[in-house]
């Protein structure tokens, strides 16, 4: 029954910050998010992360993803490529040199170094995803950019972090990895093409609610291949969901799965990313804590934001998009826990970055806000 417990008491507070959020006009992630970080052991010590939070957390983000998809104008996505693969680059090198060189520089090990600019090289676009729809921008011109370029910024920052984790653990595989990992994307560019027509068949199974049932299990298929072959689940998911947006139903099974992600599973998400704070790093290191959480910020948002320009994109959508692909999330964290699992660094540097990350993950919010009201200034 402890689970029961920390689960309604998650669903509970999330509501209330949700309220709250609402009423002082701060974006809805933020106030879960502190509210994570109220009920975690750091604090209160009412919630851990256990298996079952795990759990449910991972098929939040997943439903998130899937729902993005299904949300995202292919159109779009297909029209702004370029775009989004140049913002996508630029985001990915421009941390990685940066922080590699600067932690260098004052004294971390190669090793050390390499890594922290892998962890920030990853987007999370799960809460850029939240914002945008609470704003009603997801499916605008700068909406469909960020997406595009977040999915090619965690497929490369993916890649990155194999080579780098094949070398430290001398593994042999490498080559069949990148082997498995192009296939698969050379799957989901099939399934774009082939899924609308095989849909007739969906059609007339004799199922209760079927087109939904179909495509969540279609989601859960593809987030579970993505994971097998080293690349985020999310990115199995969020393809599923763009597949199934060219269907016929693909109206109705958003509208019956956002009800299920948004009132149970996506609340516990975004409640989870704070579980697992811990003040050790920022009480033993303050300012360096500081300077790589402004560093994370700036090694993103520069980027795409000229990233846009060089693109011939207006100053409002750039500037959207700089402050969009700021949130590190799920996906640093994710790259952080193989980090400290595979002896790449220790705890005292976990809890550094993990106390970063979250940082750019609450600030994030704010700064997608602060250039939308820019914009209409």
């Amino acid at each position: 029954m402890n689970d029961i417990f920390q689960i309604t008491l998650i669903l509970v507070a999330s509501l209330g910050a949700t309220l709250i959020s609402r009423r002082i006009g701060i974006p809805a992630v933020v106030g879960q998010i502190l509210v994570g970080i109220l009920l975690s052991p750091s604090v209160f010590n009412l919630i851990h992360q256990g298996h079952t939070i795990e759990v449910l957390a991972e098929i939040g983000v997943i439903l998130l993803m899937f729902l993005a998809g299904l949300e995202s104008d292919l159109s779009l996505l297909k029209k702004y490529f370029r775009p989004s693969l140049l913002i996508a680059v630029t985001g990915v090198l421009i941390p990685l040199f940066t922080f590699g060189l600067i932690l260098k520089f004052m004294g971390y090990d190669l090793s050390t170094s390499i890594f922290y600019g892998i962890v920030f090289a990853a987007t999370s676009v799960s809460i850029t995803i939240e914002v945008l729809q609470e704003y009603g921008k997801l499916k605008s011109k700068a909406g469909n950019i960020i997406l595009g370029a977040a999915i090619v910024d965690d497929i490369i920052a993916v890649i990155l972090l194999s080579v780098f984790t094949s070398t430290k653990t001398s593994s042999g595989n490498l080559t069949i990895q990148f082997l498995l990992e192009a296939v698969f994307l050379g799957f989901l560019v099939l399934l774009h093409f082939t899924l609308p027509r095989l849909w007739k068949f969906v059609e007339r199974m004799p199922i209760f609610a079927k087109n939904t049932t179909v495509a969540l299990v279609l989601c859960l298929i593809l987030s579970l291949l993505a994971n097998s072959v080293g690349l985020s689940a999310v990115i199995g998911s969020f393809f599923a969901g763009l597949a199934i947006s060219q269907t016929d139903p693909a109206h109705k099974i958003e509208e019956y799965i956002s009800v299920v992600a948004y009132t149970f599973f996506v609340p516990i998400f975004f409640v989870s990313i704070a579980i697992s704070v811990t003040f050790q790093g920022l009480f033993s290191s303050p300012w360096l804590v500081l300077f790589l959480t402004v560093l994370a910020v700036l090694t993103k948002f520069i980027p795409a934001y000229l990233s846009g320009r060089i693109a011939h994109l207006e100053y409002s959508d750039s500037l959207l998009i700089g402050t969009g692909m700021i949130a590190r999330g799920e996906m640093a964290l994710i790259v952080a826990q193989i980090g400290l699992s595979s002896s790449i660094i220790d705890n005292q540097l976990y809890s550094e970055l993990v106390i970063i990350i979250v940082l750019t993950t609450i600030i994030s919010p704010f700064l997608i806000k602060w250039s939308l009201h820019k914009n209409k200034s």
